[in-house]
């Protein structure tokens, strides 16, 4: 469910009070532990977490009018969510972030980024928390652009559009079935 608020205050306020509870408990985990340098603002239909265009000005290289999407919170019809960009690409942080959240002995709903979840209580905060904390906007950066540097045949990694990479959390524009932890998705 794509919101159309302009702030974090709105989109928060439009959320049934479960899901705010829940939304909002992510939410203080990710700004404690959030490095100096990225913003918190919407992006995308979402509470986002970005490296804004004053500290990275070419800015997301699928959109350059975006901030550089670092991690992403969402309320969707039958989940919650937290897309976690610094984990997309980067195999040692996943291998990390999942053993960390399978050693507290809850079960992890994860796509290549995006985590799912239905309550609160099927999410370790602290990993989290650990998750956002390690990676300072230089160390994000750098790994952003090693990721998108031009290389052999293709000048640029696939958007799902053509040329372009799709954001944390968003959509592909083409429909198709996709097996996510065992549930089939309509996308």
């Amino acid at each position: 469910m794509k919101s159309h608020a302009t702030s974090v205050e709105r989109y928060l306020a439009d959320l049934p009070a479960d899901r705010r509870a829940a939304i909002e408990a992510v939410r203080v985990v990710i700004l404690k532990n959030l490095p100096r340098g990225y913003e918190e603002g919407m992006q995308y239909g979402m509470i986002g977490y970005y490296v804004p265009h004053s500290v990275y000005p070419p800015g997301y290289h699928c959109d350059p009018r975006q901030p550089l999407p670092f991690a992403g919170l969402v309320s969707q019809k039958n989940h919650m969510s937290i897309s976690l960009m610094c984990i997309y690409g980067d195999p040692e942080h996943e291998t990390w972030f999942r053993a960390a959240w399978t050693k507290i002995g809850k079960k992890l709903d994860m796509g290549k980024s995006c985590v799912c979840f239905k309550k609160i209580d099927d999410v370790p905060l602290k990993v989290i928390g650990e998750a956002i904390r390690r990676v300072p906007v230089k160390k994000f950066v750098e790994h952003y652009e090693s990721a998108v540097k031009p290389t052999g045949k293709s000048a640029r990694k696939s958007c799902g559009r053509g040329d372009k990479a799709a954001p944390a959390g968003a959509r592909p524009t083409r429909k198709s079935n996709v097996k996510h932890s065992g549930r089939t998705h309509r996308e």
